[in-house]
């Protein structure tokens, strides 16, 4: 139950997501890029472990700490790892044939992530409950999670994917547009992080909700510039 429930809200935001193409992609390469997404979630876990007992060793202020952990450890190793999925995985691959599919297959990866991470989050120790109090719990953090956290990560990589295409199409900038994205994913996401785990007050949901509407409108404009462009230039 916790694994169907916590892969629901992914599959729900890929549904959407895929009627914004009008070329559909193979699904097969679909569901390899959702599978690779989940599939790096591995790694990350264990990059992070890594960087975490790293930081213990260091002393720094709680303030720069809290930092160091939601911009860096957190956000940019998974917005990096996501990133790696496509440019590994997709990059050169026959089925790219527009720009807007890169941006589309960012947000299949980050979906295959976002759902081992929500699985993770329905399987944390909920002490005693009943089953009713546990039903609950559950669909209440599927549904925060579907209207927040998931779709921070469809957004972050959208972010990604759009610059990512861009490069490609504008060569004389092609690795000052791929870092920008990755840095602006890295810094919202963080930012987003950051705010709900360590602000107080209104300020902790205000800056969030800002955050998500700010990217959601770039984002779907993003994809509609991209889909002006004909065919996905020099990827090589």
């Amino acid at each position: 139950m916790y694994i169907s429930l916590g892969i629901l809200p992914s599959l729900i935001w890929l549904s959407y997501y895929l009627a914004k193409d009008l070329h559909p992609e193979p699904k097969a390469m679909i569901l390899r890029i959702f599978l690779w997404g989940a599939v790096i979630t591995i790694p990350v876990f264990f990059v992070q472990i890594g960087l975490k007992s790293l930081m213990n060793t260091i002393s720094v202020s709680p303030l720069v700490g809290s930092l160091i952990e939601w911009f860096i450890i957190i956000s940019f190793t998974e917005e990096f790892f996501k990133y790696l999925v496509i440019r590994i995985k997709v990059i050169n691959s026959s089925n790219l044939d527009e720009p807007v599919d890169i941006m589309l297959y960012m947000v299949v990866a980050a979906l295959g992530f976002a759902a081992v991470e929500n699985v993770l989050y329905l399987l944390m120790p909920a002490g005693q409950m009943s089953f009713e109090q546990l039903v609950n719990r559950t669909l209440l953090i599927c549904l925060v999670r579907f209207v927040a956290a998931i779709f921070l990560h469809t957004l972050c990589s959208a972010v990604i994917g759009y610059f990512l295409a861009i490069s490609f199409c504008k060569v004389h900038i092609r690795k000052i547009a791929v870092i920008s994205g990755i840095l602006i994913a890295t810094a919202l996401h963080g930012l987003y992080d950051f705010s709900i785990m360590t602000l107080e007050g209104n300020i902790r949901y205000i800056i969030p909700a800002l955050i998500i509407l700010t990217l959601a409108f770039l984002v779907f404009a993003g994809f509609d510039r991209l889909k002006k462009f004909k065919s996905v230039c020099e990827v090589k």
